[in-house]
């Protein structure tokens, strides 16, 4: 920004120079000509006045004596006088140098019969006009440099504030919520800083009070889970072997649920994916199609795990399951036909050195009405009788790790998430379906 702003005003500075600076310069050759010229004309005006004391009765009888007019001719300046006389009108008498090379020449009219001419060599003018023009060129420069700097403390004093303004709201998104009393002099952005002093405040006041509502309902749900598993446990002492699967199955349901509580609660008080150690993603993901299987296989329909079990990814392992659960339980109730989970790698943009790990869950429905597809992330929007919360959630777990879920494909719907990889690009392969 401080470039930009030093540019626009050096850019402004140049032009206004230009502007101001031809005309000046134009001028002053002028001036100095015009100077010259007047002293040329002043001199002749001091010798019409000596010639004409000579003359009587609008003549000069005799010679003309040039004495007193040679003292008021320049140095290598011609004089040509033209008088009348009484045997002779037009009687011309030159004074001064034979020639003048490049002369500067005034004349001046005397009556009907007489007339004057100066000449003198114009080199002494047009030293004194580069002289003129090398003055005005350095007060340029000088104006110049002058609004430079002028325009290097302002861009500093722009840009400085400007730079720990965007750097505190960095630090800010990033949790650090440790007030600034730094303030620049510059009203609108003392302002924001304030701003930002009262929002460091109210935020840290609300994630405080999210860490303790988090804390306080996982408690309350693994209390409630302990009990229902308390439960279970007695069920599992039944004489019906079916009871008794159909407890341990159900226990089993519970442990998972209790495990991705708590590595839910972990996870939300993580600092984010970028700096966590890469997980294999299909080893992530067979869990939640296994768990997904059986209720596909009693719709009619098939459940498909492909990609390289090699990639991975730096992601939370209980987000990437929990935003797979819901797109897949999306796919179950609003889709159609086999439901295809691959994951493969795409080219990252372009100044990412990695390419991206993408997630992708399809199906063979109807997919995603027109009218549909710009709400179906909204929080509360929902086409079928839902809570509307699924897919807002699932966007929001996958962004906590710096990826991003969209809608690739309305019909049939094809849903992509995509990681930020961390291996070497490979081709899709198939997996086993069975879960291992």
């Amino acid at each position: 920004m401080r470039r930009r702003i030093l540019l626009s005003m050096v850019a402004a500075l140049t032009l206004t120079t230009l502007v101001l600076g031809v005309p000046l310069a134009f001028t002053a050759w002028q001036w100095v000509e015009d100077i010259n010229r007047n002293e040329l004309r002043n001199r002749l005006g001091n010798i019409s006045e000596e010639v004409t004391r000579q003359e009587r009765d609008g003549v000069v009888h005799g010679d003309l004596d040039t004495k007193a007019v040679r003292l008021l001719i320049p140095a290598d300046g011609k004089l040509t006088i033209i008088y009348p006389t009484p045997t002779e009108q037009n009687k011309r008498v030159d004074v001064g140098a034979d020639t003048v090379a490049d002369p500067l020449a005034e004349s001046l009219s005397m009556g009907t019969d007489g007339s004057l001419r100066l000449e003198v060599p114009s080199a002494p003018m047009h030293s004194m006009q580069r002289q003129a023009l090398g003055a005005v060129l350095g007060l340029v420069l000088i104006s110049l440099g002058a609004g430079i700097a002028v325009a290097v403390v302002t861009a500093r004093r722009v840009a400085d504030p400007l730079r720990d303004v965007a750097a505190r709201a960095a630090r800010l998104a990033m949790g650090d919520f440790r007030a600034d009393p730094r303030r620049h002099g510059i009203t609108e952005l003392d302002r924001v800083s304030d701003v930002l002093d009262s929002a460091t405040v109210e935020i840290a006041g609300r994630l405080q009070r999210e860490h303790a509502l988090v804390a306080d309902v996982s408690h309350q749900l693994r209390s409630r889970l302990t009990a229902v598993r308390l439960r279970l446990d007695e069920l599992s002492a039944h004489s019906d072997p079916a009871v008794v699967h159909e407890a341990e199955e159900a226990m089993a349901q519970v442990d998972r649920l209790t495990d991705a509580i708590d590595e839910l609660v972990r996870a939300s008080r993580d600092e984010g994916a970028a700096e966590r150690d890469p997980v294999p993603v299909i080893a992530e993901l067979r869990s939640v199609v296994a768990e997904w299987r059986h209720p596909f296989a009693e719709a009619g329909r098939k459940l498909v795990l492909l990609g390289d079990p090699t990639l991975k990814a730096p992601v939370t392992g209980s987000r990437l399951r929990e935003a797979l659960a819901v797109l897949v339980d999306n796919a179950l109730m609003h889709g159609g036909g086999t439901c295809t989970v691959s994951v493969r790698t795409v080219a990252g943009r372009m100044d990412d050195r990695e390419p991206l790990v993408v997630v992708e869950v399809a199906d063979e429905g109807d997919g995603v009405r027109d009218e549909l597809a710009p709400h179906i992330f909204d929080r509360g929007f929902s086409a079928a009788g839902s809570t509307g919360v699924g897919l807002a959630l699932a966007r929001a777990l996958i962004e906590a790790d710096g990826g991003r879920l969209e809608l690739q494909r309305r019909r049939p719907a094809l849903f992509a998430v995509f990681l930020g990889s961390s291996g070497v690009a490979s081709r899709p392969i198939a997996v086993g379906t069975e879960p291992r």
